[in-house]
């Protein structure tokens, strides 16, 4: 059983800080909500609201507030956050060094959207499996709010996700390929005909599209249909489907709605271009490019993902 000991006039028990109950808590912090936290870290609720409670106990302090609608950091939860995600960081790196050698190999999480990978990703992943037979790559679907938390965290290697413009300060990113997006409606009778009168009632938008970083593009979006809302859907089919069927008007990635157009299942709207030019991008953190297995996918990336 763990002694209690005093500290600065904290209670301490005595157990050592382990960096699986600081990623439950600023999974928690990050997302706003301790079963999304636990959706992102792919563990159950039960388990990271133990590891937050193991991190409360070592450190003598409630580090999050329980609210009705979710949770946030208490004052002793927002003073230890920066060092919290610094120690979480640091030990990512530690254990992908030992994992790597001057050759790639270990362990590599990367991150993407659903469009990406079905549409982008599969030949590389195909091209580091055989190139680099001692790498272990793992591919997680995430949305891009999700894997840019992940990827501060360290608890991923690298991130692709539609884009414009740079990153944040703390990463570093690249341009793979233009990625433009196309507007697009159904041509089912009766269904709405957004551009030849009447507006339409919803602006559909799939989870995969950074709002963040494409900000500019939905400006233009919505500038162009003065539509009453716009609605974000996990489904890349989803949005096609309700597009088909008059619901909205889908803003998706041209390369996910390529045969739709070639079918006739949707069509474009009112032969819409976006100004705003958006790309596929590889984020990773800002100092991490050392890595040899992280290198090597960077470096297929360039030499696979924008030729594809």
């Amino acid at each position: 059983m763990a002694s209690a000991c005093i500290i600065d006039g904290s209670t301490h028990t005595g157990e050592e800080l382990d960096t699986r109950h600081l990623e439950a808590f600023l999974g928690a912090v990050d997302a706003g909500s301790v079963t999304r936290a636990a959706g992102m870290l792919h563990v159950t609720q039960p388990t990271v609201t133990n590891r937050i409670k193991a991190l409360e106990r070592s450190l003598g302090l409630p580090l999050l507030e329980r609210l009705p609608g979710g949770v946030r950091p208490t004052r002793a939860g927002h003073s230890i956050l920066e060092h919290a995600r610094e120690i979480v960081r640091l030990s990512g790196r530690v254990r992908r060094l030992a994992d790597a050698s001057l050759t790639p190999q270990g362990r590599i999480c990367v991150g993407a959207s659903e469009s990406l990978i079905n549409h982008r990703l599969l030949p590389l992943i195909e091209y580091l499996l055989l190139r680099y037979p001692d790498m272990d790559v793992s591919l997680r679907l995430s949305t891009p709010q999700e894997a840019l938390v992940m990827l501060r965290n360290g608890q991923m290697d690298c991130v692709f996700m539609i884009g414009s413009g740079a990153s944040d300060e703390d990463l570093e990113h690249c341009d793979l390929r233009p990625e433009p997006f196309a507007l697009v409606a159904g041509e089912r009778p009766g269904s709405r005909r957004p551009g030849s009168g009447e507006p339409p009632s919803s602006i559909l938008v799939s989870a995969d599209l950074d709002v963040r970083h494409c900000g500019e593009l939905l400006h233009e979006v919505e500038s162009t249909l003065r539509a009453g809302r716009m609605l974000r859907l996990d489904s890349i089919t989803a949005v096609k489907r309700l597009a088909e069927s008059g619901i909205g008007v889908g803003l998706l990635p041209e390369v996910t709605v390529a045969d739709d157009l070639a079918d006739g299942r949707l069509r474009r709207v009112v032969d819409w271009r976006p100004a705003t030019p958006t790309y596929t991008q590889a984020l990773w953190r800002r100092g991490d490019t050392g890595h040899p297995a992280l290198h090597a996918v960077l470096k297929a990336a360039s030499d696979v993902v924008s030729t594809g």
